[in-house]
């Protein structure tokens, strides 16, 4: 569907510049038509591609396409109308090719959840199984309802963890700049001087001289080999299974942000699961569908145990229990949902009480983080002033006797 360019007025005549999709030109004036703009002139886009094509939509997208669906669904607003509605109005102008893509596919006789479907790198498997659910079983509002809730939820996490991280990272980033400087700027200037007065050097000077003559010979080195481990643990992660495990398993069992991933994982998880068991989704599915949600291969495994136990006739509670990896919390909750028919209750119990610890453990971390790296530029600028002043203090003391 091609793009266009567009000039027009509204009501009160004020201009409207923008972009739209259409199928030709009268398609483009019914569509401003129906927002309250009148065409003045318009002329197709220059299509961008790639990275500069602002082929993107996030987590507020979809949270926005949620809220908006739940409001037209709930208010009796026909499913075509209300995606026309929104496609118009959307300001991603991927994003209303995607919808525009849809709305031709639900036209043309396909289910709305075929039709997102067939977008699955905007709508994932959750996506798609809650809105096919909640065709099959009218709830459609209240699916979009959760999704927006949930969507919401994930987005607040993601804002809040860049939020937190923003400081200490600058913090780490000025420390390495300024040790970076020491090595190559200033400390090479005063080796040469300690060297022309003709006096044997101590041991932190030799370490300091040594580290210095690395930097600044080996620099393209010391930078390249980083970004090039980097680059092989990706590459061997995405084509080793065996690798991914080992991968997966070593970040969860890190001395201090091991345990805030695991939790971060699970409260992903117990959200997802209740929002999928709310909705009438069978519990072997929903855990099947779990299994790409949590994006670690050691605990989709555990949960594909966990599914193979329940098949077999298990329980949920003593399936998860035997998977060898959900903490007692998780499986008290579980164990009380399936004793009381509340299991989405307790779920989103364990979602709330994990994605609070992690708040907390977050920011206590950071706390300690700041200070932490000043004392690290504290001591290396000592370790680099006593190397260096050392030498100069002997040699006065000497000229002195």
């Amino acid at each position: 569907m091609p793009t266009y360019n567009y000039k027009a007025v509204d009501q009160i005549g004020r201009t409207a510049n923008g972009e739209m999709d259409a199928l030709n030109e009268i398609d483009l004036e019914l569509r401003l038509d129906r927002i309250g703009l009148s065409l003045i002139t318009f002329r197709l886009a220059r299509k961008t591609a790639g990275l500069f094509g602002g082929k993107k939509i996030n987590l507020q997208d979809l949270v926005m396409f949620c809220f908006q669906m739940e409001q037209l669904t709930s208010a009796g607003v026909p499913l075509l109308e209300g995606l026309a509605d929104l496609r118009d109005s959307n300001p991603n102008l991927y994003f209303q090719k995607i919808l525009a893509a849809v709305i031709d596919d639900v036209e043309g006789g396909k289910l709305f959840s075929e039709a997102l479907a067939r977008h699955s790198s905007v709508f994932n498997n959750v996506f798609v199984s809650l809105i096919k659910a909640g065709e099959q079983t009218g709830k459609l509002p209240e699916v979009f309802e959760n999704l927006a809730t949930t969507l919401k939820w994930q987005y607040e996490l993601v804002s809040q963890t860049k939020r937190l991280i923003a400081y200490p990272l600058f913090v780490l980033v000025v420390v390495l700049g300024a040790i970076t400087f020491l090595m190559i700027y200033l400390v090479p200037q005063m080796v040469s001087f300690l060297r022309n007065m003709g006096q044997d050097l101590p041991i932190q000077t030799k370490i300091l001289i040594f580290i210095s003559n690395a930097f600044v010979s080996y620099w393209w080195l010391i930078l390249s080999v980083p970004v090039l481990l980097i680059i092989i643990l990706k590459v061997a992660v995405k084509q080793s299974a065996e690798v991914r495990y080992r991968y997966d398993y070593i970040k969860l069992h890190l001395p201090v942000t091991g345990e805030i991933l695991q939790k971060i994982i699970l409260a992903r998880f117990a959200r997802y699961f209740a929002l999928m068991y709310q909705t009438g989704i069978p519990i072997l599915d929903a855990i099947k569908t779990c299994e790409d949600i949590v994006a670690n291969k050691v605990v989709a495994d555990a949960l594909n145990r966990a599914h193979q136990q329940i098949n077999a006739g298990d329980s949920m509670s003593e399936s998860f229990r035997n998977a060898g990896l959900f903490p007692p919390l998780v499986v008290r909750m579980i164990k009380v949902g399936e004793g009381t028919g509340g299991l989405d209750k307790s779920l989103l119990k364990i979602s709330y009480f994990y994605d609070r610890d992690v708040n907390e453990k977050i920011e206590s971390m950071l706390k300690m983080l700041e200070p932490a790296l000043t004392v690290i530029l504290g001591a290396i600028l000592a370790f680099i002033m006593f190397s260096v002043l050392g030498p100069v203090y002997d040699s006065f003391s000497k000229l002195k006797i």
